[in-house]
């Protein structure tokens, strides 16, 4: 007889089904963008079939793609089985456009995706395949929980899934049967024996090497006591600051690469300072135009900061911290603005905000989930950050989805309370691409900070490529210039 199998959520993964509600879905998505190749059919259309025998094919890479939720009875934690109802189908979804379709049209497809929920009885993914696209193209749609992959382990998947060369061919999935699922009693006594061994386990590692283990809670409390103090300071209050609901709108706009590492190279920093410093300018022009006050606005972007390890490449799951990080808003000049964020980066480097995030996480894990789900609700509303900002780095070749060449990929944060914009890049093949994600009713006017964004960020170019012009060399005074300069040099001795 088979076992049984389940596979427990770490409290940074259960965190994330905490915080989902009606109105703040938890689900990160990317919107990538083909070329046809040979995916296309005589009527105009997608050969879907061949896109999902194709990724059923890969599934065996993750399996965390044919799993769903359930929950231990009593503590009401929730653990990965494997779903024995599993339907292709039902997650590799086919939609179309109407011909000629464009990328506004397939922006307002997307943000209706991104408004609906997941169906948590099931593997917590869907991919919808989109035809109709001009240019002889298509895009997909990928929604996947925030439970399941963090933005480092969704570019692993999207390694999985793609491949540096086209190619047509690929070889059939092989059969799958589920393993069966842990009964009630099973749960609970797992559950309990854990509970039990827990100060058993710490009392071992005390024992084996009492020095590291206390100075790592010395260093722990330390770092704790400083993400919690810049935490309990509340943020300023913006026009996208306020109580959402469960309808999205989603935007996006591209920078070249190389054009990004140009300031970064004659300005100074680091790729990701000038991207903070190009959403500060972006929100700086957009709060203007909103006739928004500026006078000491204390501006936070949560910037998520990836723990995960070499080792754990590949492996499903969050391994994320991340900084809190105070934007100078009212700092109408840009260079100016770089230099306050390189400070700002440059100290969070050397604070312990990260390793106090993951302190808490570390806590969380023996923290019930109603407790835990009070406290996060109880966080958020707090207002501690204004909006979320992650910079993925992503592959700098050029990728295929058989002989599909991928030509763009736009990502997507959730929404959590009362945030109302969140932005997320990744950088591709050469190519810096921004996903704006925000509430359908606080920005009506997503598209201006899209706009914000290309304006913020064309003057640190002109500003980087006048810093490398030729200074022009001061010009030789004439002979009779110069006499009368000696003659009035000698007068006045």
């Amino acid at each position: 007889m088979t076992e049984s199998f389940y596979d427990r959520l770490s409290a940074l993964d259960n965190s994330f089904l905490v915080f989902e509600g009606p109105n703040t879905h938890m689900h990160v998505a990317a919107t990538s963008i083909y070329d046809m190749g040979s995916l296309g059919t005589p009527e105009g259309g997608v050969n879907i079939q061949r896109i999902r025998d194709y990724i059923e094919s890969r599934l065996d890479r993750i399996p965390r793609y044919r799993q769903r939720l359930m929950w231990v009875p009593v503590e009401r934690h929730p653990v990965w089985v494997d779903d024995d109802q599993f339907n292709l189908s039902y997650h590799v979804r086919h939609t179309s456009l109407p011909r000629p379709g464009d990328v506004d049209q397939l922006k307002r497809l997307a943000a209706r995706i991104l408004s609906q929920q997941l169906d948590r009885g099931k593997p917590l993914w869907e991919i919808w395949v989109v035809e109709g696209l001009e240019g002889n193209r298509f895009a997909m749609i990928s929604k996947t929980h925030h439970c399941m992959i963090d933005g480092v382990s969704g570019v692993d998947i999207l390694a999985v899934l793609m491949d540096a060369f086209p190619n047509c061919e690929f070889t059939p999935g092989s059969s799958w049967a589920p393993r069966p699922a842990p009964t009630a009693a099973e749960l609970v006594r797992d559950a309990a024996l854990r509970w039990i061994r827990a100060p058993l386990d710490l009392a071992v590692e005390v024992a084996n090497d009492s020095d590291r283990v206390w100075s790592g809670v010395r260093e722990g409390v330390e770092a704790l006591s400083e993400t919690l103090g810049t935490g309990l300071q509340p943020s300023s209050p913006t026009p996208f600051n306020g109580p959402i609901g469960p309808h999205r709108r989603f935007d996006w706009t591209i920078l070249d690469l190389a054009e990004v590492r140009e300031v970064k190279n004659r300005l100074g920093g680091t790729v990701n300072d000038v991207v903070l410093t190009t959403v500060a300018g972006a929100v700086r022009r957009f709060l203007e135009w909103r006739r928004c006050d500026l006078n000491d606005l204390v501006f936070r972007a949560f910037v998520p900061v990836s723990v995960r390890s070499a080792e754990e490449r590949g492996a499903l799951g969050n391994r994320v911290a991340g900084w809190l990080t105070q934007l100078p808003i009212s700092e109408p000049d840009p260079y100016r603005r770089l230099i306050e964020v390189q400070k700002t980066t440059a100290s969070l480097k050397d604070s312990k905000q990260a390793l106090g995030a993951e302190v808490l996480t570390r806590v969380s894990e023996w923290t019930p989930s109603t407790v835990l789900s009070l406290a996060v609700r109880f966080s958020t509303r707090m207002r501690p950050f204004n909006l979320v900002v992650t910079n993925v780095p992503g592959p700098q070749i050029p990728l295929y989805l058989l002989d599909a060449e991928l030509q763009e990929i736009y990502p997507q944060v959730p929404l959590f309370f009362d945030q109302g914009l969140g932005i997320a890049l990744f950088s591709y093949a050469g190519k810096l691409c921004w996903g704006l994600v925000a509430d359908w009713e606080l920005m009506p006017d997503l598209q201006d900070f899209a706009k914000a964004i290309k304006s913020s960020f064309v003057e640190l170019r002109e500003l980087a490529r006048a810093a490398a012009e030729p200074k022009p060399e001061p010009r030789a005074a004439k002979p009779a210039v110069r006499a009368a300069g000696r003659a009035r040099r000698r007068i006045s001795v």
